[in-house]
């Protein structure tokens, strides 16, 4: 997406900007000659996650735009306002706000601690709605306002709770907080509207969250970025109250060739779809099977799939390996089985692992085999459901090398 610069000498604040999605959207604007105001937490370098304010700032900067680090915790209203302030002095008036700004657990009601419940709700649906309040004062004095939530479409499936309730709860609101300020703002030429990827993005959260392996299945964060400027670029006196979704907004624009944005383009197949997309999961992403059929397939087969692995693991599987996995497997073939890929040259079967397993998986049967057998990857089986994990998420993705080695044996 080329820059035109409309937005030069425009104040856009980002939550969340200080790395993934938030600075790629703050290094687009940036191009135009926009002043950006970086909202985020993290003013310190995290141990783990690249990236601080200061070192956003920088690449702001460098980019073209005018930047200014604040030190943001959406969920604290004093900070909020105060950062507003700073903006409004250092520039003038903020004529774009972005609430990027998101907590995430993809967990059950019954595992989801309410200091996780009440971090996704404060973050993602109570600073969404504080940081618009607080901005708009300013916003109805520009005559370019738009407000763009990273947020999904309002797609009201119930596969899209039963795994997550609290953070689609969280997420929903954000893109309530679309649907109702639209409406409310219209009279004001305040353009309110929500932005989702397609598919998964590749950031430093999700590396880890999921593995280095997750690049091979994602997007660029530049994919996010671009469609935002794409949106808000647009006329905010028409442009208002729409539930985009990136490549949508960028087919609109004239942009066929997604390959660009493909963390691994000779993977464009196994690129995952997001959640949230779609009535249902796509078909790519599950087995290609009838029900009947399946099950008639799969008798049997989760023994077979533990002789294959029996026969490909190495002492050298062991060594680049170090875990022990737990399988809980429900449905037709309902069992436990394990496998060691910690101790001397390895082992697997049926029953409790030998040892103090680092993650327990549990899984329907017949996703089981299409899991083990390269029909459905470790990160689509979690990202949809099918599969979930207690423990070291990290070292399940491991799991894809041993699959690969016995897929064609299957």
């Amino acid at each position: 997406m080329i820059n035109t610069g409309k937005l030069s000498g425009l104040t856009v604040l980002i939550t969340g900007a200080s790395r993934g999605i938030g600075k790629a959207i703050a290094l687009k604007v940036a191009k135009d000659g926009a002043n950006v105001i970086i909202a985020a937490k993290t003013a310190e370098p995290h141990p783990k996650l690249p990236g601080t304010i200061y070192t956003a700032a920088e690449e702001v900067e460098k980019s073209g735009g005018k930047s200014l680090p604040c030190i943001v915790d959406v969920r604290d209203e004093v900070q909020v306002k105060k950062a507003i302030e700073e903006g409004v002095k250092k520039f003038g008036g903020i004529d774009i706000l972005i609430n990027n700004a998101s907590a995430i657990s993809l967990t059950g009601t019954e595992e989801t601690e309410m200091k996780r419940y009440d971090l996704m709700h404060n973050i993602n649906t109570r600073g969404t709605f504080l940081m618009s309040k607080e901005c708009l004062r300013y916003l109805k004095k520009s005559k370019h306002a738009h407000i763009l939530n990273l947020s999904p479409p309002l797609n009201m499936q119930p596969h899209w709770f039963k795994n997550h309730v609290a953070y689609t709860m969280a997420k929903y609101g954000m893109s309530m907080c679309v649907l109702g300020m639209h409406e409310e703002l219209k009279p004001f030429n305040i353009a309110v509207n929500a932005l989702w990827p397609r598919t998964m993005i590749y950031t430093a959260a999700s590396d880890l969250l999921l593995g280095n392996e997750s690049s091979r299945y994602s997007r660029k964060p530049e994919i996010v970025a671009d469609a935002a400027y794409a949106i808000l670029t647009r006329d905010p006196k028409t442009a208002t109250g729409n539930f985009y979704i990136d490549d949508e907004v960028l087919q609109a624009e004239g942009i066929t060739d997604f390959a660009q944005y493909a963390c691994d383009p000779n993977n464009l197949e196994g690129i995952i779809q997001d959640l949230f997309v779609g009535e249902q999961p796509p078909p790519s992403l599950t087995a290609q099977k009838s029900p009947s059929a399946a099950s008639n397939e799969l008798t049997g087969e989760v023994g077979k799939i533990f002789n294959a692995i029996k026969s490909n693991i190495s002492a050298e599987t062991v060594s680049k390996t170090q875990a022990v996995y737990e399988f809980v497997v429900t449905g037709d073939e309902a069992g436990k089985w394990y496998i060691d890929l910690k101790t001397g040259e390895g082992a697997c079967g049926q029953g409790e692992p030998p040892s103090q397993p680092d993650a327990t998986l549990t899984m329907d049967s017949k996703n089981f085999f299409s899991l083990f057998s390269g029909k459905l990857k470790p990160a689509t089986a979690y990202m949809t459901g099918k599969l979930k994990v207690k423990g070291n998420l990290q070292q399940v993705m491991k799991l894809e090398k041993l699959m690969g080695k016995i897929k064609s044996k299957l």
